[in-house]
């Protein structure tokens, strides 16, 4: 394997970038993110490209970022054990593959899928159909999934370049006829409302997951050797963020020139507005197709992600195999209670689980400047403590402290300050053990 890592030709290098770069983008490129870009478009006006700036920052860039640092670490264990600790580290991989991958958005992409491209057309009895619908869709996840190896390129060799047709076909259709003027903005914080939708994505969950994949599919191409290995990933991510910020532009814009249709939609219905007013009905079954694609695709990935993370943690006493069985009739089973359901359980999980993930992922872009264990224990916790905190606050379960008061609860980011309270314990921490180290060494 090593003598084939060396002897990968440039050539070979660029081929394999964009097919991993084309299975990151769709990974990340789900059914839900289709809906986040035209809002923030008909809110932004004539300024929506700053508020795609935002939005490009928070997930695109940092998601494609923390696959990029995760992967050269190792993956998910040897970068967050190298930096919470062995128990520290197992637990948040854990947590954030089980909601990401097991429990919410897997079924959800499924529930999407059903609700979106499957349900319009069944009329009145359309959800005596679900149960049978979510089976289907995961027999065909599992058939996808089988040959782990493969993963990678069944998604970029052939589920993303469809996908990226579509949704081409549909931004092309509305600048060379745009729906209405541009308008000025709705909101004078037009770069906070882009950074407040990136982060409503939650993409940045899909770090630990998606790093395992792109992480094995560069071994079993032959990149063995870490420069080699480093150059793969750097270019993938770069051509992921390249690619996520073409489309997610498109859909921003053509949400600016929406405001003919109506304002104050909901974002699925602000979606399917503008879809039928670029394309016709055509465009009813163009949306339904991209939904399928997208949902199939994350959805693919979730559950060989998992499958593959939880057979190393238990030392592969349960095989690949049997995990995927294991989370496809997991998902199949959380499927069926429906779309709304599945999102109000995870909104209280996720808001939780969250902050302290996105935390430790952005400390790890600058882990050469923060070297100690303490800050990334203390910021994680103090994170955790937030979205604790706001999450109560929100659910009005117990008001401990009053929401308004937090600085950037507005744009969701209550939990911040906790996270620098964290981080500032951790560093105290850190340099009183430092000293004491150093008074018995001396």
């Amino acid at each position: 394997m090593r003598q084939i890592g060396r002897t990968k030709g440039k050539s070979t290098l660029g081929k394999d970038s964009i097919v991993v770069g084309f299975s990151l983008f769709a990974m990340f490129f789900g059914a839900g993110n289709l809906i986040f870009p035209p809002t923030l478009g008909q809110l932004s006006g004539d300024l929506w490209a700053r508020g795609l700036v935002g939005f490009l920052l928070v997930d695109a860039v940092l998601s494609c970022l923390g696959v990029f640092v995760v992967s050269r670490l190792g993956g998910p264990r040897g970068a967050f054990d190298g930096t919470l600790g062995k128990i520290g580290g197992t637990i948040l991989t854990t947590v954030a593959i089980l909601c990401l991958c097991v429990v919410f958005a897997m079924p959800r992409t499924a529930a999407t899928t059903f609700e979106l491209s499957v349900a319009p057309y069944l009329g009145e009895d359309a959800n005596s159909f679900l149960v049978p619908f979510s089976i289907l869709f995961f027999v065909i996840v599992y058939l996808l999934t089988c040959r782990k190896s493969r993963v990678v390129d069944i998604i970029g060799k052939f589920f993303t370049p469809t996908l990226l047709v579509g949704v081409l076909v549909l931004i092309v259709a509305g600048i060379v006829a745009p729906i209405g003027e541009i308008q000025p903005p709705q909101t004078d914080y037009v770069f906070q409302e882009g950074i407040r939708s990136g982060y409503q994505t939650m993409d940045v969950l899909g770090v630990a997951a998606f790093s395992i994949i792109i992480l094995d599919s560069a071994v079993v191409k032959g990149y063995t050797d870490p420069g080699r290995s480093s150059a793969l990933l750097a270019r993938a991510s770069i051509g992921a963020v390249v690619m996520l910020g073409l489309v997610y532009g498109g859909l921003t814009y053509l949400g600016a020139t929406s405001v003919s249709l109506g304002t104050g939609m909901s974002q699925v219905g602000l979606l399917v507005a503008i879809v039928e007013s670029v394309l016709g009905d055509a465009g009813k079954i163009l949306l339904s197709a991209i939904v399928a694609l997208a949902c199939v695709t994350t959805a693919v990935a979730l559950v060989s992600s998992a499958a593959d993370f939880f057979s190393r943690l238990f030392k592969n006493k349960i095989s690949y195999q049997a995990l995927l069985i294991i989370d496809c009739v997991i998902g199949a089973l959380i499927c069926d209670i429906g779309l709304d359901n599945i999102i109000r359980f995870a909104d209280p999980v996720l808001g939780v689980v969250y902050p302290p993930f996105i935390t430790v992922v952005v400390f790890l872009i600058f882990r050469k400047q923060i070297k100690r264990r303490e800050v990334y224990q203390g910021a994680a916790l103090g994170a955790l403590v937030g979205g604790v905190v706001v999450e109560l606050a929100v659910t009005n379960v117990a008001i401990i402290v009053p929401l308004e008061m937090l600085p950037l609860s507005s744009m969701g980011f209550g939990w911040i300050v906790f996270a620098l309270m964290g981080t500032l314990v951790g560093m105290m921490v850190g340099l009183t053990r430092r000293r004491i180290s150093c008074t018995r060494s001396a």
